[in-house]
C-alpha cells in the first residue's frame, strides 16, 4: 500500500464526503484527490521525475495537502517545511535535500528569493495563488491515466522530515511509503479510529505528529479540521464545537494553554479523545488536565521522527501509571537494554530500541550516523531503531521516560534524570513551564540548572524554588542555580530547544 492510496480508496468510499475542513474551504474526498491527482500530472510535466525532492513550505491548509499528495501520485518526495523556517534555514534544507522543487506562498518564498538563487541548483519555486492553480489542469479539463506515482512501491521513498534540531543539527529522515502507511495502520488500530470521527490537527504538517493525524483521518475516511496553530485559543475551542470535533492532537505547550483557561466556558461535548506526543506531558499537567476534562480520554503517547509513533498508554490506566508513555503499538518489538545490549529488568534505566516495518530507511546522506542508529531486524522487512532514549519498565511492562541519552546530567558522581525534576518543578503553584539542563561545573563535574517561566503575578525567589526541590528530591538533583525568563526557547513544533539553554 501506498501513501497515496489512503486518499484514493476513501475518495472511491466516500466520494461526496466532506475529507477537509481548512479555513472557509471544505473539500470532499473527490474534489481533494482530484485536485492532487491534476497538480501531480502538472508536476509531471514540468519535468519532476520519480524520487525528485519536492519542498512544501505552506502553512496548514488545502493547498498543503494538496501538493502532499500530488508530490507522491508524481512519484517524488515531499519535504514539508515549517512555513514559520526563516530564509537562512531554508536554504539549508533545500540544499541539503536537493529539492527540485519549492511549493511556498508569496510571503515565505519572496524574502529568500536571493538566498535560493545562491544554491548550487536552485529549486523551481512555484507560488501559491495563479501560479499553482495554473499548474494544475482546469477542473474540467481530462486527466488520463493512472496517477504517475503508481510507479512507486512500499519500499520507494516517499518523505523526508527533518529532525526537529532540539539537541542537534536537522537530519533528514527518510520514510518509504511501507514505513508510513505501517505506522497509521498501527495508530488507527489502538487509538480505534472510526469513520465518524471529526480529528482536530492544530500542528503543522511538517511535524510527524501533525502528519500523522492527516493520514490517519484519511486511512478511516474520517473528517479532518486543519487549523493554522492556536494563535487565538478561544478560536480553537469554539471551531471544536462548530465542527463538532471528536478527537484533538495536542503538545506540552498547548496544554499549558489549556490549563490557564477556563474549560468550563467552551462547548466540548463532541470531544472523545485529546492526545498527547512529541514530548511528555508533566505529571501536575496530567492531573489538572484529568480534572478539568473527565469525560475526555487522554491518550499519552511516545514517538519520533526516525519511525513516527512507538508507544501509546490506555487512557484507563492514566491515573494509575502517572508519567507512563504505555507499552509499544501494534505491529513491533521493543525492549530496553544496557549499554552491552542486554535487556534489562524491570525498575532498571536502559536505552530503548525498537524493531518494525514502520523504522526509517535512515538518515538523509548521511551513512555514518544511520549505522550507528539502526541494524537488521529479526524479522525480514523489519530493521531495528537505536532511539538513544533512557527508559525503565515496571514489573508490567509500563515504560517510563527517563531521558534522552545526552541530557543526562551526572552530578557528584550520581545519574540525574531532567524530566524527574522538571516534574517536581511543574508541582510548584506558580511555575508555568521548566526546563532542566547540565552546566559544566570543576567541582560537582556537572551542575544542575533549572530556567524557570513563571505565572503571571507569581512571587518566587530561587530559593523558593530550590526548597521546594529539597522537599521533594535527594539533594544531589537540587538545582545549585535558577534562573527566571519570560519564556523558553522552542522550535516550530512547541519542543523546548535545550541546546540554546
Amino acid at each position: 500500500m501506498l501513501i497515496h492510496d489512503l486518499l484514493e480508496n476513501a475518495a472511491r468510499r466516500w466520494p461526496t464526503k466532506v475529507a477537509l475542513i481548512a479555513g472557509e474551504r471544505r473539500l470532499t474526498y473527490r474534489e481533494l484527490d482530484g485536485a492532487a491527482d491534476r497538480l501531480a500530472h502538472g508536476l509531471v510535466d514540468r519535468g519532476v521525475e520519480a524520487g525528485d525532492r519536492i519542498a512544501i513550505q505552506l502553512d496548514n491548509n488545502a493547498d498543503a495537502v494538496t501538493a502532499l499528495f500530488a508530490a507522491v501520485k508524481a512519484g517524488a518526495v515531499f519535504v514539508m517545511i515549517n512555513p514559520g523556517t526563516r530564509p537562512g534555514k531554508l536554504t539549508t534544507l533545500l540544499r541539503d535535500s536537493g529539492a527540485r522543487v519549492l511549493i511556498a506562498s508569496e510571503k515565505t518564498a519572496a524574502p529568500a528569493a536571493h538566498l535560493l538563487s545562491e544554491l548550487p541548483r536552485p529549486p523551481t519555486v512555484i507560488r501559491t495563488g495563479p501560479e499553482l492553480d495554473d499548474l494544475r489542469a482546469p477542473s474540467g479539463a481530462a486527466v488520463t491515466g493512472p496517477p504517475p506515482g503508481r510507479r512507486a512501491g512500499e519500499g520507494d521513498l516517499a518523505a523526508l522530515l527533518y529532525t526537529s534540531g532540539t539537541t542537534g543539527d536537522a537530519k533528514g529522515v527518510m520514510l518509504t511509503h511501507g514505513n508510513v502507511v505501517s505506522a497509521i495502520a498501527s495508530i488507527v488500530s489502538y487509538l480505534g479510529l472510526v469513520h465518524d470521527d471529526v480529528l482536530l490537527d492544530v500542528l503543522p504538517l511538517s511535524f510527524g505528529y501533525g502528519l500523522t493525524q492527516l493520514f490517519s483521518a484519511f486511512q478511516v475516511g474520517a473528517q479532518l479540521v486543519l487549523e493554522r496553530g492556536m494563535v487565538f485559543p478561544t478560536i480553537t475551542l469554539r471551531r471544536i464545537a462548530d465542527e463538532k470535533v471528536t478527537r484533538w492532537g495536542i503538545v506540552p505547550t498547548i496544554a499549558a494553554v489549556l490549563l490557564a483557561m477556563d474549560l468550563g466556558r467552551h462547548d466540548l461535548s463532541s470531544l472523545r479523545t485529546i492526545t498527547n506526543a512529541g514530548a511528555a506531558l508533566p505529571d501536575d499537567h496530567l492531573r489538572r488536565l484529568r480534572a478539568a476534562l473527565p469525560r475526555v480520554d487522554l491518550v499519552c503517547m511516545y514517538g519520533q521522527t526516525e519511525c513516527l509513533r512507538i508507544s501509546y498508554l490506555d487512557p484507563a490506566q492514566v491515573d494509575a501509571r502517572l508519567g507512563s508513555v504505555g507499552k509499544g503499538m501494534p505491529n513491533q518489538d521493543l525492549t530496553v537494554v544496557d549499554e552491552d545490549g542486554r535487556e534489562v529488568g524491570p525498575g532498571e534505566v536502559g536505552e530503548l530500541v525498537v524493531s518494525g516495518p514502520h523504522v526509517m530507511r535512515g538518515y538523509w546522506q548521511r551513512p555514518q550516523e544511520s549505522a550507528r542508529k539502526l541494524r537488521p531486524g529479526r524479522v525480514p522487512g523489519h530493521t531495528t531503531l537505536i532511539t538513544g532514549d533512557l527508559f525503565r519498565r515496571d514489573a508490567e511492562g509500563f515504560l517510563y521516560f527517563v531521558a534522552r541519552k545526552d541530557d543526562i546530567i551526572k552530578c557528584k558522581g550520581e545519574k540525574v534524570s531532567p524530566r524527574e525534576v522538571e516534574n517536581v518543578l511543574q508541582a510548584l503553584p506558580g511555575v508555568v513551564e521548566a526546563a532542566v539542563v547540565g552546566a559544566q561545573d570543576a567541582v560537582l563535574g556537572q551542575a544542575v540548572r533549572a530556567v524557570v517561566v513563571l505565572a503571571s503575578g507569581a512571587r518566587l525567589s530561587a530559593r523558593d524554588v530550590q526548597r521546594h526541590c529539597a522537599d521533594h528530591l535527594e539533594d544531589f538533583m537540587v538545582p545549585s542555580a535558577v534562573e527566571f525568563r519570560d519564556s523558553l526557547p522552542k522550535n516550530e513544533n512547541g519542543k523546548i530547544i535545550k541546546k540554546d539553554l
